[in-house]
């Protein structure tokens, strides 16, 4: 089992990722109100080598010799990659690789007015900020920062950042109604896509249960109203997770334990991680496509969200059957 890096897991925006993670769990300068991981737990603008770089290497040739190639290597995880002080060593390194992966990371931008990271993040193939709220007021609300970080010198740095990368930037920006979607934080956020200038701008919404209660995803419509509004031909609605299922990533041994699993006792995101030994990113992906299919149900307890089957438990293992029962008990030697 790898330590820093995780699936590869079928992405809605980069077909088959192969994760790296590089910093520990929740570790990130934001806590926002959506996140999938849940609340973090050490919310820090510190950056320092969180993990061994050696480590990072070794596990990476070591899959390569061992795996088909993926489509992209993606830094991203279970925090903000961008406060590995080693990351641009690492970006490097892969990109460096006979194997010619290309780079994505995923980062909440709040670091990028930091010229060294602006430098690091230029070896990266993409780079997919996100930007949630231009308003102070909303992006304490949304985002929960770090106390010294400001929006305005967040827009600023990925302004900066879109300048000197000769990379494709996309944009994305998740929608939570009743927070970021009046008209003026609308007004706001077209003002500040106009003034950094990405190359895409991704619109996404709720698809896991974030650590508050009582946000909704936004629907369809409401997004497409969006769009309408900005009347900018450079925005997309990122796919629906129902469609990870066609992707070759998608594995039915993965969804038979999961189900297996939560037949026995309900668990959180963190207990499904630790009990089948996958990151908690490559769970959640799962998790939508096993939604979607109504054949989960999340309830909301004192210690987090949990997961069980839709159906009663004798439903769901009549229906699982002997051969995924089978194959369960050899997943829980493979992981």
């Amino acid at each position: 089992m790898y330590q820093h890096l995780f699936g590869p897991v079928p992405s809605r925006r980069l077909g088959i990722s192969l994760g790296i993670d590089l910093v520990p769990m929740k570790t990130c300068s934001l806590n926002c109100i959506y996140c999938e991981c849940g609340n973090t737990s050490h919310l820090t603008l510190r950056r320092q080598a969180y993990v061994p770089r050696e480590a990072v290497q070794s596990e990476f040739l070591h899959y390569l010799e061992t795996h088909p190639k993926p489509d992209y290597l993606t830094f991203s995880g279970s925090g903000e990659p961008t406060l590995n002080s080693r990351m641009g060593e690492l970006i490097r390194f892969v990109r460096s690789h006979p194997a010619h992966i290309p780079v994505a990371v995923l980062t909440n931008g709040t670091l990028l007015s930091d010229p060294q990271v602006r430098e690091a993040l230029k070896a990266a193939t993409v780079v997919m900020p996100s930007l949630d709220a231009v308003t102070d007021g909303v992006f304490q609300k949304i985002n929960r920062p770090h106390p010294k970080l400001s929006i305005d010198r967040m827009i600023d740095g990925m302004r900066r950042f879109r300048k000197d990368f000769e990379g494709a930037l996309w944009l994305e920006i998740f929608i939570v109604p009743g927070f970021n979607d009046t008209p003026s934080e609308l007004k706001a956020l077209k003002h500040a896509i106009d003034t950094i200038a990405p190359d895409q701008v991704q619109l996404n919404t709720l698809d896991r249960p974030g650590p508050v209660a009582g946000i909704r995803a936004a629907t369809p419509e409401e997004l497409e109203r969006i769009i309408r509004l900005w009347r900018m031909d450079n925005v997309a609605i990122i796919a629906k997770a129902r469609k990870r299922k066609g992707l070759v990533a998608y594995r039915d041994d993965v969804e038979s334990a999961i189900l297996e699993t939560i037949a026995r006792r309900p668990c959180t995101l963190q207990d499904l991680a630790e009990i089948l030994g996958l990151h908690t990113h490559e769970i959640n992906k799962y998790l939508e496509v096993l939604e979607a299919d109504k054949k989960i149900a999340v309830t909301r307890q004192a210690r987090g969200f949990f997961y069980q089957l839709a159906s009663t438990p004798h439903d769901s293992c009549s229906e699982l059957g002997e051969g995924s029962r089978r194959r369960h008990t050899k997943l829980g030697n493979a992981y």
